[in-house]
């Protein structure tokens, strides 16, 4: 019988797509930064961070729905992505398509 996702779980992917609509609103020349940027920062999170973790998770909800909303206001047209985040990209993202 399958079980359905947790609470918590549901918050970070709601979390998780929310900011990814956030990155389709943005011009479109740098759309692929801010997704990028995105799924950088929670694959990242997601593979350092036992799912155990409650409170530590918590805290990151609460710190990713604030910079989501920063980003969210259309005065902000752009968002820096390291090295390591495109290298990781090379690495996870075209592997995929």
């Amino acid at each position: 019988m399958p079980v359905g996702k947790s609470g918590l779980q549901k918050e970070v992917l709601h979390l998780y797509r929310r900011a990814l609509r956030m990155a389709k609103n943005k011009p479109e020349a740098v759309r692929p930064k801010f997704s990028l940027f995105v799924r950088y920062n929670f694959r990242t999170n997601a593979t350092k961070i036992s799912s155990r973790n409650v409170s530590y998770i918590e805290h990151l909800l609460r710190q990713g729905k604030k910079q989501i909303e920063q980003y969210e206001d259309p005065a902000v047209k752009d968002c820096f992505v390291s090295r390591e985040m495109t290298e990781w990209a090379s690495k996870n993202l075209t592997s995929h398509a």
